[in-house]
């Protein structure tokens, strides 16, 4: 098993945010987290990659307890997470951000960029531009350029879609089933619950900080309380 959650228990402003949950990612797998606002999800994630130290519980990665690891740490594993918002620097080109990505590596990183710009052309037709000129379909791309640049063995994205048009929506989902072809696991959140429980396979629901239920993709995306509460005229 990839990765492993055991009874993890996180607070967070004040809040418990995530009341003891337990799930696994599968190696070479895509597992979303689906959920209403609040639910607990991005706080697991942020906590999965050193960015929030949990109360209680243990997260194990590859057999290895990495529990309360810093952010660093974390990424050394092989553990890269595209955050909510993209959070790419503005100020700097689109190869300088992609060259963060790989800032704890001190080797050629080549074959790297060329991986990145094969699964992105638009990314090197505008390599100089800065990142802060691009679309928000462009800077999403950007924003998964840079977490492949670490070489991660498991990659976590919060909510790719947001605010990006239906068509740019479709062709991000193409891209992290090509990146799982290629050997990455996903973990994903996901505010658009049809289109990630399309690519999964696993899903979990979030609810007020409990899993609530689990099952294949396609299990949940036929199941009609998840059809109600979070796909509405879509699962018809």
């Amino acid at each position: 098993m990839m990765l492993r959650i055991n009874n993890l228990k996180v607070n967070y402003g004040g809040i418990e945010a995530v009341k003891g949950i337990s799930f696994t990612v599968p190696e070479k797998s895509i597992v979303t987290l689906i959920g209403a606002n609040g639910a607990g999800k991005s706080t697991t994630l942020r906590t999965i990659a050193g960015l929030v130290k949990p109360q209680s519980g243990n997260i194990e990665f590859l057999g290895e307890d990495i529990t309360g690891k810093g952010a660093a740490d974390i990424v050394s594993h092989g553990i890269t997470m595209v955050p909510e918002g993209r959070k790419i620097f503005p100020d700097l080109t689109v190869l300088e951000n992609l060259k963060i990505g790989a800032y704890l590596r001190k080797d050629d990183l080549t074959d790297d960029l060329n991986l990145v710009f094969d699964l992105f052309p638009r990314l090197k037709e505008r390599s100089w531009q800065h990142g802060g000129t691009l679309s928000g379909g462009e800077q999403q791309m950007l924003a998964v350029g840079r977490a492949l640049m670490s070489r991660p063995k498991l990659m976590m994205m919060d909510e790719p879609s947001l605010g990006l048009a239906p068509l740019i929506v479709r062709n991000i989902f193409e891209i992290i089933q090509e990146i799982n072809k290629q050997g990455v696991t996903i973990l994903l959140i996901e505010q658009n619950a049809n289109m990630a429980l399309k690519v999964a396979d696993i899903g979990y629901v979030l609810e007020t900080g409990r899993i609530t239920l689990s099952g294949t993709g396609a299990e949940l995306l036929a199941d009609e309380g998840v059809k109600a509460a979070y796909l509405g005229a879509k699962a018809k």
